[in-house]
């Protein structure tokens, strides 16, 4: 399937799905995803499903990228914290919506890669790091807004407290082999408040402490 084609498609399933906020409708449209997966998977890049990158790990599918993206909420002038960088999909769209990105991977493999594409695409508002997700990014919080693109098996909160009061946070929650839910998480100037949006499936969020 042509590219062209292909976006074509991908913006009318999108629709199909519920996306309705054009923002989030442009950058997926604007966001070439064949550029972001194997060669050897390209002609699969508009298909309705996860796709692997290597080292485990997988880009998801475009219908939950843009349904995570418009749950997030993003405003142009907002700072951005993504958990997760994979090949740079998902922090491509974002970057179109924000002021500043700040994603972190914890393979250097995959990051060198997704960097890669963002200098193709010369995308200047994206600030990457290889490190541990579940920490977070102390010395640039506040966030107005969170991405975890892993399931943690409950509510980070270390990252809740990296959120700015008014922020918001969509992460994945639940086991690797069990049932997961994507989760909307508000703080608040008394606490957050979490929100049940729909059932997903993605790779489990881990700390280099559990891995090594």
């Amino acid at each position: 399937m042509r590219p062209d084609s292909g976006r074509i498609r991908l913006i009318l399933d999108l629709r199909r799905g519920g996306i309705t906020e054009t923002r989030v409708l442009a950058a997926m449209e604007q966001v070439p995803r064949e550029m972001f997966v194997p060669e050897t998977f390209r002609d699969r890049a508009y298909d309705a499903t996860a796709l692997p990158i290597g080292h485990h790990q997988t880009v998801s599918e475009p219908l939950i990228v843009a349904q995570m993206t418009q749950a997030l909420e993003v405003g142009e002038r907002h700072k951005v914290l993504e958990i997760g960088t994979g090949s740079g999909y998902q922090s491509m769209v974002l970057a179109r919506l924000c002021r500043r990105l700040y994603t972190i991977e914890r393979h250097p493999e995959l990051l060198h890669g997704a960097e890669a594409r963002f200098t193709h695409f010369r995308l200047t508002n994206i600030t990457s790091q290889v490190g541990d997700g579940t920490l977070g990014w102390p010395r640039q919080a506040p966030f107005d807004r969170i991405m975890v693109t892993a399931a943690a098996a409950a509510v980070p909160e270390a990252l809740v407290g990296q959120l700015a009061v008014g922020g918001i946070m969509v992460v994945p929650v639940g086991a690797p082999d069990g049932g997961q839910s994507l989760m909307r998480v508000r703080r608040g100037e008394n606490g957050a408040e979490t929100e049940v949006l729909l059932d997903v499936h993605f790779v489990p969020l881990i700390s280099d402490r559990e891995s090594g």
